[in-house]
């Protein structure tokens, strides 16, 4: 049996670099693999997590769509819809919710790091957010998910949920537990500004990453103004583990180009950073810029973008609402 691959994108809007190299150009990878079925879900419940304001979403949904379908994802082969339309989701969180325990929830870091010192004062949603993703993997038998380092303990807490539905009503293998797909090099790709700190587009300096909005002279601009240390290019891999900077850099270009790490250092190894940089400002306009224009051209066609999320959200709810009926009987509804 082929892989089925589930994965989820959360509309924030201005994406960038890291949401490039760090995702969705995987998520490409997997949808061009034989015998692979891909759904790619605009993870809109998840976002209302915390306040959006209505008309952005909108667009930022559409953004989402767009950014997928430049980067190289069919929406004819695989399924591309958002979330809140497929009430499923919404109906398999709450029955999972059920089956959960707060003590699997207490230990879900994210919560502690998104909450803050003042939890008390953080929605029920932002708590209970992972039963909501359970629900998302497990309505469709994913077998596959690819998940960052930061949400591969979520990932755990939908196989307990599934293991536990699956011996609560001695149903045997109902709910598949899906296994993590974890990018091996550079998929958490770091601020241009502080490379021990994630790239992120709540961070106030736009110089610190490079939006797939960006033109080509943002693109080299940013790249010239990026944080470095005052020695040459490293000559080894093992140089990089005390230059944060340098190993984003190099990882970013190692990223782009397909190629691995060592290959890169050996490239550049004892030369300038200016030299460096040309050649990284370079790759990144040649890859990033005319998928830029890419989805302004799409979000140009708002009809054709709605159109593939309604096509979309029919297909998966072909999918989840066969599941739900199945847990309606299991559970005695």
């Amino acid at each position: 049996m082929g892989k089925k691959i589930f994965s989820g994108v959360q509309p924030t809007g201005n994406l960038h670099l890291g949401n490039y190299l760090g995702a969705i150009k995987n998520f490409v990878d997997l949808s061009n693999e034989n015998d692979t079925e891909c759904i790619f879900c605009v993870v809109d419940l998840h976002a209302i997590t915390v306040n959006q304001d209505p008309k952005e979403f909108r667009n930022n949904i559409r953004e989402t769509v767009a950014t997928f379908i430049a980067s190289g994802i069919d929406p004819k082969k695989n399924i591309i819809f958002n979330q809140s339309q497929v009430s499923a989701h919404s109906e398999a969180a709450w029955i999972l919710g059920c089956i959960a325990r707060m003590g699997w929830l207490n230990r879900m870091t994210q919560f502690k790091e998104k909450a803050g010192k003042d939890k008390e004062k953080a929605s029920i949603g932002l708590y209970s957010y992972p039963v909501l993703m359970a629900a998302d993997i497990l309505l469709y038998d994913a077998t596959h998910v690819p998940v960052g380092d930061d949400q591969k303990q979520h990932l755990e807490l939908c196989r307990d949920i599934a293991q536990k539905f699956n011996n609560d009503f001695k149903v045997e293998n109902f709910f598949v537990t899906p296994e993590p797909l974890i990018q091996k090099e550079f998929s958490r790709i770091m601020s241009l500004k502080d490379g021990t700190k994630k790239m992120s587009k709540s961070e106030i300096s736009d110089l610190s990453r490079i939006n797939l909005s960006d033109t080509q002279d943002q693109i080299i601009n940013k790249i010239k103004k990026a944080k470095t240390d005052p020695l040459p290019m490293p000559i080894n891999v093992k140089d990089l583990d005390k230059r944060p900077e340098a190993k984003n850099l190099l990882g970013i270009y190692s990223s782009l180009k397909k190629i691995n790490l060592e290959k890169s250092v050996k490239e550049f190894s004892g030369k300038n950073f200016s030299e460096f940089k040309e050649n990284l400002a370079q790759v990144l306009v040649d890859k990033i810029f005319p998928l830029s224009l890419e989805i302004k051209k799409l979000l140009d066609d708002k009809v054709y973008l709605d159109q593939i999320l309604v096509e979309g959200a029919q297909k998966a709810n072909d999918k989840a609402s066969k599941k739900i009926k199945e847990i309606h009987k299991i559970i005695g509804f």
